[in-house]
């Protein structure tokens, strides 16, 4: 196993203490690393003027694997209020570090997976025939197309001319804005491409092919929103016929499948959406499994090997500033284990999962959230473990 080296993004707010303790893991795994801490997220923004330096993304191009740990975001007026004096004036606005690495290396295969670890007391139950107590295992994986639609970034306040002017020539914006003032109204733009379309489609497709998967549900929106939603579905109707005949094609819209899946998340398997409603429903999915603290992702280019893995819990500013760290690391553990995964490490990931699933069926140790405690700093001292007691347990199967 030759020696990798790994850019460590901790980030924000709890990014740190998750990541540390899951480098711990990776050792104790045997996962030789060398890992290169890169500067990204708010304190950069604040005294840089750029969450995303440019030394950082120097680092991603050499290194090319990512592990991230969380990042925060404010809205613009309250970005600009926290930058230091003398970058004020300089015109600078804010905007996602983490959208920006998706954009600049082209990581727009999100991958999401969300399994229900046996003994969790966070799992999902729900009432079967006479009133029995049911838990039906959800084993999902959520392809959510990343660099397009709503999170595109081509948004406007106050429109420029060219721009209003192009959108009165379509009839329903004259009809429905054309007496609004210009700069009392904002846009923001959902573009599909039909190659990164057909791309986040084929990723899984081929998932549910090569791990068994029985069906690939497309999760979007196509009865109102025609054109984008509708293409998706096309493009997948199109693919299904030609190129996977054996694997089922579903079509759920995202309201509908909001509610579906606490009613019968187990029929289940792929699905596949754009960038807000792939968001949506993978946090939707996660709910069912613990929430955050084990909602774990991946996002890739595969044709340049370039990947950043990192949970999808936020950075929790108050948690980190606690003396002890309570929050659970196991969605950090999981980003880690697909990581292993996307280098081909196969068999350290499926190691590191079964000392997870082992600590979590146990019970012995459970984070705060598993024990159904409100995030407070005294709740170590009631029982429950701490970031590095969970990763010593996981540690300890290891």
């Amino acid at each position: 196993m030759a020696k990798r080296t790994i850019v460590a993004l901790p980030g924000d707010g709890i990014g740190k203490a998750v990541l540390d303790e899951t480098i711990r893991v990776l050792d104790a795994a045997g996962f030789d690393a060398e890992y290169v801490e890169g500067d990204i997220g708010w304190e950069f923004w604040k005294s840089e003027g750029n969450p995303l330096p440019d030394r950082t993304i120097e680092l991603l191009k050499k290194h090319k694997i990512g592990l991230f740990g969380a990042i925060t975001s404010k809205p613009k007026d309250e970005a600009f209020e926290e930058l230091a004096p003398e970058l004020k004036e300089k015109g600078l606005v804010y905007s996602s570090p983490i959208v920006g690495l998706r954009q600049l290396f082209g990581l727009d295969i999100c991958m999401r997976p969300c399994h229900t670890y046996k003994g969790n007391p966070l799992n999902f139950i729900r009432r079967g025939v006479g009133d029995a107590i049911e838990e039906p295992l959800v084993d999902v994986v959520i392809f959510r197309q990343n660099t397009e639609g709503l999170y595109g970034g081509v948004e406007w306040t106050n429109p420029p001319t060219q721009v209003y002017d192009a959108l009165m020539t379509h009839p329903k914006f004259k009809k429905n804005f054309g007496s609004t003032p210009k700069e009392e109204i904002s846009i923001s733009t959902r573009i599909f491409t039909k190659k990164a379309t057909e791309r986040i489609l084929r990723a899984a497709f081929e998932h549910a092919k090569n791990y068994g998967y029985k069906s690939v549900t497309v999760c979007e929106k196509p009865n109102v929103i025609r054109e984008t939603s509708g293409m998706m579905y096309k493009r997948a109707l199109e693919m299904q016929k030609n190129e996977y005949p054996g694997i089922q094609l579903w079509n759920t819209n995202i309201d509908a499948q909001m509610m579906w899946l606490t009613k019968n998340p187990e029929d289940y398997g792929v699905i596949v959406a754009g960038n807000m409603f792939g968001d949506i429903v993978s946090d939707g999915f996660a709910g069912l499994i613990g929430g955050l603290g084990f909602a774990c992702s991946a996002q890739f280019n595969p044709e340049t090997e370039i990947g950043v893995f990192e949970p999808t819990h936020g950075s929790a500013p108050k948690y980190a500033d606690y003396e002890t760290s309570i929050v659970n690391p196991i969605a950090m553990v999981e980003s880690a284990c697909m990581m292993l995964d996307f280098i081909k490490e196969n068999d350290m990931a499926a190691k590191i999962r079964k000392a997870v699933a082992e600590v979590v069926s146990e019970g012995k140790v459970r984070t705060y959230d598993m024990m159904k405690m409100r995030g407070q700093a005294d709740v170590v001292e009631k029982g429950a473990a701490s970031t590095q007691q969970m990763a010593d347990a996981i540690i300890a199967k290891l």
